[in-house]
């Protein structure tokens, strides 16, 4: 059976996976080719060149890559969303590669959409990127991601099959040591902890970081309660610690978070930090704003953003050599009014009075 293709006002953008099926080779194949890699023999190569002509494939950008062995682009997966972490960190990475004199090539990817990080990596491979970044990546039970340029993932590192893969954090886990111990240190007997989505590994830091804490004073771990990353979710999730007289101290992994988990409290009437003392994660613009202002840990999103890229260019343009060793980010946390010691217990009733 034979196969026609046909290129018309409406049809489909050819793919790799067309040129690889009309020359008769794999995709993997077909990147080597348009990245100008070795291992690739002459016959191939021009098989792979015709095919690509043929079905009219990114004739420029694979001409472009011929002639100079590199495109001068990067391409960034990153999470459609408008979450302050996320889109701070994207900022953070756009600023980085047009200062490195590289073009930035964008794929937006969305929570359950079962291609995901694959197919998003695949269009930028068709578009003949120099190296890929994956940005906030969220567990999607994907199998090996294959790539045939240099990879760098902030935050956990992925399944990926790549020339050189490359991690860059924002210091995640750390930050959220930080924000529980700030808790510990004031004199609270423990910390609650309204979790991130657990789908993100950035909110699997820091759980892990929080009962890391809790653990190394040799404190038991209260029920976490999971949120969404809303102010919304931080509200819910106020409301059933606000029931609990016990609970003092709360870590949220998010700004947003933590004010919704203030404002039902204070409807509770569980008074913030006279009652319960708040830190969040981020340090969103408004937080300092807010009442009472927020305690929160800062993210270094330019320095680590510019960090990740540095090695990433290494990568492409010295792939024989080593990286060089990536920059320690300081931990910042952001005392406000959101905290405080615990309230005293009245004797003998086991009730909380103000300090």
């Amino acid at each position: 059976m034979t196969r026609e293709v046909r290129r018309g006002g409406n049809a489909p953008t050819p793919r790799a996976v067309d040129v690889a099926r009309l020359a008769g080779v794999s995709q993997k194949t077909v990147s080597r080719v348009l990245n100008n890699e070795q291992y690739v023999s002459a016959e191939v190569r021009q098989r792979v060149l015709d095919a690509a002509g043929k079905l009219g494939y990114r004739l420029n950008n694979a001409a472009r890559a011929l002639a100079s062995g590199r495109n001068r682009s990067i391409g960034v997966v990153t999470l459609g969303t408008a979450l302050y972490g996320p889109a701070s960190l994207l900022m953070g990475i756009e600023r980085a590669v047009r200062d490195m004199g590289y073009a930035l090539r964008v794929v937006n990817t969305m929570e359950g959409d079962p291609s995901g990080i694959a197919g998003a990596v695949e269009s930028l491979l068709e578009q003949g990127v120099d190296g890929i970044v994956i940005s906030e990546p969220i567990d999607e039970g994907a199998e090996l991601v294959r790539a045939d340029v240099p990879v760098l993932v902030y935050g956990t590192p992925l399944p990926f099959s790549a020339p050189r893969v490359v991690t860059a954090g924002v210091g995640s886990g750390e930050l959220a040591h930080a924000a529980t111990e700030h808790l510990l240190d004031l004199g609270h007997a423990t910390v609650h902890h309204v979790a991130g989505p657990q789908r993100w590994y950035a909110a699997r830091e820091r759980l892990a970081a929080w009962r890391a804490a809790l653990a190394a004073r040799g404190l038991g771990e209260p029920p976490v309660v999971e949120g969404d990353w809303s102010a919304a979710s931080g509200y819910a999730a106020g409301r059933r610690l606000a029931s609990d007289g016990d609970v003092t101290a709360v870590f949220a992994a998010n700004d947003d978070m933590a004010i919704g988990v203030i404002r039902a409290l204070m409807e509770a009437g569980r008074r913030v930090p006279d009652d319960v003392s708040v830190v969040g994660f981020d340090d969103i613009p408004v937080a300092a704003y807010v009442t009472p202002p927020l305690t929160t840990v800062r993210q270094p999103f330019d320095a680590v953003a510019t960090g990740g890229l540095r090695l990433l260019v290494h990568a492409i343009e010295r792939p024989d050599e080593d990286l060089p060793a990536a920059a320690d980010h300081p931990v910042e946390l952001v005392v406000r009014a959101s905290t405080a010691p615990p309230p005293r217990r009245t004797p003998g009733r086991g009730r909380a009075t103000s300090h």
